[in-house]
């Protein structure tokens, strides 16, 4: 269930609807609050949104987990430039100094 809703998250996220992105993210939170990813995707659509302080909470509970440096500081093949860049930016939004 978890992932369903980070794929519902990220497909919302890629499409400029932050707000979707947000609820489908924080679904995957409440749902197993220990997953890290989860709070990647909250983070930037906080981040997006300009609610910077929560987007920094959300980020402070995603960078310990490894898949952070994995995804984040390089591009996985299956992910477009474009939308790579989009999740920079929202991290960046979000308060990350990477």
């Amino acid at each position: 269930m978890t992932i369903r809703w980070l794929w519902v998250s990220q497909a919302h996220y890629f499409t400029h609807d932050y707000e979707a992105a947000l609820d489908a993210a924080t679904r995957a939170v409440r749902t197993f609050p220990e997953y890290p990813t989860a709070y990647r995707w909250v983070a930037v659509a906080l981040g997006q949104l300009g609610r910077t302080e929560e987007a920094r909470d959300a980020l402070a509970k995603a960078m310990p987990a490894p898949a952070f440096d994995l995804h984040v500081r390089r591009r996985m093949p299956w992910i477009r430039s474009q939308d790579h860049a989009h999740v920079l930016e929202g991290l960046r939004k979000a308060g990350w100094q990477g």
